[in-house]
């Protein structure tokens, strides 16, 4: 008899992909036997952000499918995680610690909680983010 393997769900725009993204990507894998990645399309985040990723979809999707701790991408085309989960049934899901407090995962939770779902939080990794190193390119070029 085998074993049920645990399939975990993360999220993110993996745009500038940077050492915290390879961060989470590294801990959600020691935590699941299969890892799907939703990559948010350039719609979604402009819905959300208001902005455009400086790195195209299809780009940002080939290189999360190039890091070895990731099974499968999938694009993550609205932000509805009930959803993903009716799509994708993993047992686990992953995100950064800054949502903790966040409204929406705090009743996600416990929608989750129901169908044995754990979310699991990992430390945002300090000092790097897309949006600083988007910043920094601007004033690069507008030198």
């Amino acid at each position: 008899m085998s074993e049920k393997k645990v399939v975990g769900y993360t999220t993110g725009v993996f745009d500038l992909f940077h050492i915290g993204h390879l961060n989470i990507l590294k801990a959600a894998k020691q935590h699941c036997d299969y890892l799907i990645v939703g990559v948010s399309t350039d719609e979604l985040v402009q819905t959300y952000k208001n902005k455009t990723p400086v790195i195209p979809y299809q780009e940002r999707r080939a290189i999360v499918e190039a890091i070895r701790y990731v099974d499968q991408v999938v694009p993550q085309t609205n932000r509805d995680k009930m959803k993903a989960w009716e799509e994708y049934r993993f047992d686990k899901m992953f995100v950064g610690d800054d949502w903790k407090s966040d409204a929406m995962f705090q009743q996600l939770e416990k929608e989750f909680r129901a169908l044995n779902v754990e979310i699991c939080y990992f430390p945002y990794t300090k000092g790097v983010s897309s949006t600083i190193l988007t910043e920094v390119l601007n004033k690069i070029r507008n030198q």
